[in-house]
């Protein structure tokens, strides 16, 4: 492992069999998110009792809280097939239409990292979305016309980490929108004890508490953070997770009592000590620790933010006074803090 790479960051974590089975099915299985719930199951419920597809769902939120499995708890709830890809993979008009002309009545079609989408695909997509159609060009020079080609209706599930940069047309057509947020501390403790459970693993209340903690309100970092003390505790010959084994695997990982990872702590350390304290440019800021642009904003300013450590600012990031608290330093004379 390189130093500046994250053990367990959201975006890098290849899923294996285990990841698949921890993943909830259902809403009364999906914890934490319930006012999102609590609305999802009324749509799909009004959906459901009217022979209808739900209505287009955006899904908004960092890496790891949940996005990808809310899309296939939906197409679970709504009895629907599921068909997954990525904005990425959808390289010609073409690709998009190959889904799209596959789907069944009532599918749920998700497309991740959905803001990737290229311009000449998304036009094709809001027909889609509007009239259950495609318009397709057929011919070239004077011979060419197009054809509208019918698709059964489907629900169209996006996700995104920059709904920033999403255009608003494309965001207009769904009629749906849910803003994931970090997970509160006991919802955290909830999954950990119920992935727990899953695995066949033994953990201590206190140890499943610390555990949550440490994991930046991320269920996929608790889930990842779980497996690696059941690793550690098997080392030492512990029957279950202890206070002691998560402590001592924390500090193994370099992750301390916020949660916070090496590289977390470099950062803050970089602004306070190379820009005193603030404020500095993303791609500067960026380049100083060795990360891109993109992995700096969408995995580590998410949770540095939340957690009040460092501020965005029209002149670029500032760390705050919790920031140099958390790092046992004396805040700078900066008009910039709060």
């Amino acid at each position: 492992m390189k130093n500046n790479e994250s053990p367990v960051r959201p975006e890098t974590i290849i899923e294996d069999t285990h990841d698949l089975a921890l993943r909830p099915r259902s809403l009364k299985e999906f914890l934490g998110q319930k006012a999102m719930k609590d609305n999802l199951s009324v749509f799909i419920s009004a959906a459901k009792e009217r022979g209808d597809s739900l209505d287009h769902l955006f899904l908004i939120g960092p890496a790891g809280l949940g996005k990808t499995t809310m899309a296939q708890v939906v197409a679970n709830e709504m009895e629907s097939g599921f068909i997954q890809t990525t904005a990425p993979a959808l390289d010609k008009p073409k690709d998009l239409v190959g889904f799209l002309t596959n789907l069944k009545k009532g599918d749920v079609f998700f497309i991740d990292e959905i803001h990737s989408l290229k311009p000449a695909i998304e036009e094709l997509l809001y027909i889609a979305m509007e009239d259950y159609g495609i318009d397709w060009v057929v011919g070239q020079g004077p011979m060419a016309r197009t054809i509208r080609i019918a698709i059964k209706p489907f629900t169209l599930v996006g996700a995104t980490t920059k709904a920033g940069v999403v255009s608003s047309p494309l965001i207009s057509r769904f009629g749906i929108t849910c803003r994931f947020s970090f997970y509160e501390q006991k919802d955290l403790e909830d999954i950990v004890h119920r992935s727990a459970g899953l695995l066949n693993v033994k953990i201590e209340k206190d140890a499943a508490a610390l555990l949550a903690k440490s994991s930046r309100g991320t269920p996929r970092v608790v889930n990842q953070l779980l497996k690696r003390m059941r690793d550690f505790a098997q080392h030492k010959g512990e029957p279950s997770i202890t206070v002691d084994v998560v402590r001592m695997g924390l500090s193994r990982l370099e992750i301390d009592e916020l949660g916070l990872e090496k590289q977390d702590r470099e950062i803050l350390k970089i602004i306070i000590e190379r820009y005193k304290g603030g404020p500095v440019g993303a791609e500067t800021l960026a380049i100083s620790i060795g990360e891109s642009v993109e992995t700096l904003e969408d995995y580590y300013e998410p949770f540095l933010i939340m957690a009040g450590l460092i501020q965005r600012t029209p002149r670029g990031r500032v760390v705050t006074a919790l920031g140099y608290g958390h790092l046992g330093l004396t805040p700078v004379n900066n008009d910039s803090l709060f």
